[in-house]
């Protein structure tokens, strides 16, 4: 049974997900290319960190930061490679669009890199679409950026 829920990323299952995380994202693109989030930075208040658990067994996470602008930013979206196909990755969004307005965000965003064909189709799917770099984020050729607007839910 898949889980969904916000737990700290300061426990073991959350930092061996970030570990997996960061060696995948290491393998497809240069350090200079990777904006990762480490687990001291994710306990932050304003953060929300969820683990998608599959009987119990941490298979997943994703972060939402939460700006003080109406706008959001999807981070550290990340289904170990073993568990993919259980439905991991649409649901931890959904959780993350749900929290996002919950908290009163209009705007949700994110950066990715093009050498991820299955995140880009989850994420267009989910009515993301590609804008340009927003807040620190430089132009790179190996990052796409993409926003949802959000509805009042």
């Amino acid at each position: 049974m898949l889980t969904i829920e916000r737990e700290t990323p300061l426990q073991d299952a959350a930092i061996a997900l970030l570990e997996k995380s960061d060696a995948y994202m290491a393998a497809l693109y240069p350090a200079e290319s990777n904006h990762l989030l480490d687990p001291q930075t994710l306990a932050a208040p304003h953060i929300h960190f969820f683990v998608a658990r599959w009987n119990g067994e941490a298979i997943g996470c994703a972060a939402l930061v939460i700006g003080d602008d109406g706008q959001g930013e999807l981070k550290r979206m990340f289904v170990d490679t073993a568990a993919r196909g259980k439905g991991a990755g649409r649901a931890l969004l959904a959780r993350i669009e749900a929290v996002a307005r919950a908290n009163g965000l209009n705007l949700l965003q994110l950066e990715t890199g093009g050498e991820q064909p299955e995140a880009l189709g989850l994420y267009r799917a989910a009515g993301f679409h590609e804008r340009g770099p927003f807040g620190s984020y430089q132009p790179d050729p190996l990052s796409l950026f993409m926003e949802k607007q959000l509805l009042p839910g």
